[in-house]
């Protein structure tokens, strides 16, 4: 299994829609078939389209903030010792996370298509918050599927979605977490796909939600290489991207421009509470391939090889399942991933919150943390690069729960 140079990863798929013959596809019912292939039809389109492009760059531009900033952690580089450790904070894009570039190209598909209205899932809030902006500001008709669980945990991105507009379906069944909100997100969309679009929050489900959140979300990483050689000149080549994973759209968004590259891409998945078996990390722990979402994917399975139970702090992390694009990344070798715990991820967020001026959220705390592990150990010559891809307020109540007080 092996990546190609010089074509877009999001094409390098079969005409089944697999990536290296084994991942991704479209596992969907017969009743979903037609909508997927014009949604298909219609972002070919639109992706090679010049008016289509200069429309989405305007909003990009002018309604999201790019390019977000890239700033050197000077303090927690000195507190570490080791190596330099920047951060690419995403999560000064309007709405406070990088889930608003794949909004905001859904809802400039769902015009084009003629649609009213609009649908999406959530796990952390982030996606249902940005969709429901979008949705907003194109004048679109909103309803966000997420987890009863999830609701409880993230109290401000639920507020904001309801303070946006948008109608807030809580799902009971299984979990009460993202995996299920994708579920009864999907479910809707089979009964009513003439009037509506829908908005999958993550490089995951059949091959062509993949594709649109992956080319989406893609800006962060033209923005990076553009600041890397404002910066140095050049490309680095001693520099690690680091990105937490749970569905993947943000790593990939991150990584993207730099697959062709020396680049060192280093997936961070969520280990779960430390002295517990549950984890949402099934690419570090050897997870079976199966189907979720009408996707071949690796997936936590139970000894049935069922849908197994997970378990982790960050709301936005915790999923079964791992886009297939991270899948084909590991098998050809390009990316690397491993786990940070709970607890790893809450001490990663206090020490680079009470160090420096930005306020990760608990999902990048996930990679902060590798970051604070690894970065002693290397030379002054190399380079860490961690996208602070959301902002902590959403996790404000766990936050403060988990460390008796929350402070911006």
């Amino acid at each position: 299994m092996k990546i190609k140079k010089n074509i877009p990863l999001i094409d390098q798929h079969d005409k089944n829609g697999m990536w290296g013959g084994k991942f991704g596809g479209n596992f969907v019912p017969e009743t979903l078939k037609k909508p997927i292939n014009d949604l298909t039809k219609l972002f070919f389109k639109l992706r090679y389209n010049k008016k289509f492009i200069e429309e989405r760059d305007y909003y990009f531009q002018n309604y999201i903030g790019a390019p977000t900033p890239l700033i050197r952690l000077n303090n927690l580089s000195n507190f570490l010792g080791g190596c330099n450790i920047w951060a690419k904070v995403v999560s000064e894009a309007n709405g406070g996370a990088h889930k608003i570039y794949n909004a905001t190209v859904h809802c400039l598909i769902a015009k084009k298509a003629g649609k009213k209205y609009i649908i999406g899932d959530t796990g952390a809030g982030y996606a249902g918050k940005m969709l429901s902006m979008a949705a907003r500001k194109f004048g679109l008709k909103c309803k966000i599927f997420m987890g009863a669980k999830d609701i409880k945990r993230q109290r401000p991105n639920v507020e904001a979605i309801k303070n946006n507009g948008a109608e807030i379906v809580p799902v009971y069944s299984g979990s009460q977490t993202l995996v299920d909100a994708v579920s009864e997100c999907m479910r809707y969309w089979v009964s009513n796909c003439d009037t509506t679009h829908m908005c999958v929050g993550s490089t995951v489900g059949p091959n062509i939600f993949i594709k649109i959140c992956a080319w989406s979300t893609s800006q962060i990483s033209r923005e990076l290489k553009a600041q890397l050689i404002d910066e140095f000149g050049i490309v680095p080549k001693k520099i690690k991207l680091l990105n937490c994973v749970g569905g993947g759209s943000s790593a990939m968004g991150f990584w993207n421009e730099f697959l062709d590259t020396d680049a060192e891409l280093i997936g961070i998945e969520a280990g779960g509470p430390k002295n517990s078996k549950l984890h949402a990390a099934p690419l570090t722990n050897g997870s079976k391939l199966g189907i979720l979402h009408g996707a071949a994917q690796y997936v936590v399975q139970n000894t049935d090889g069922q849908i197994g139970s997970t378990d982790s702090i960050s709301a936005g992390l915790d999923y079964p399942g791992i886009s297939p694009l991270h899948c084909f990344l590991k098998d050809s070798g390009r990316a690397k991933y491993i786990s940070a715990s709970d607890e790893e991820a809450l001490n990663a967020y206090k020490l680079v919150s009470k160090l420096e001026k930005i306020s990760p959220s608990l999902e990048p705390s996930h990679a902060f943390a590798y970051a604070i592990k690894i970065a002693p150990k290397l030379k002054s010559s190399d380079i860490i690069i961690v996208n602070s891809c959301g902002d902590s307020i959403k996790d404000k109540d766990i936050i403060k729960n988990k460390l008796g007080s929350y402070t911006r």
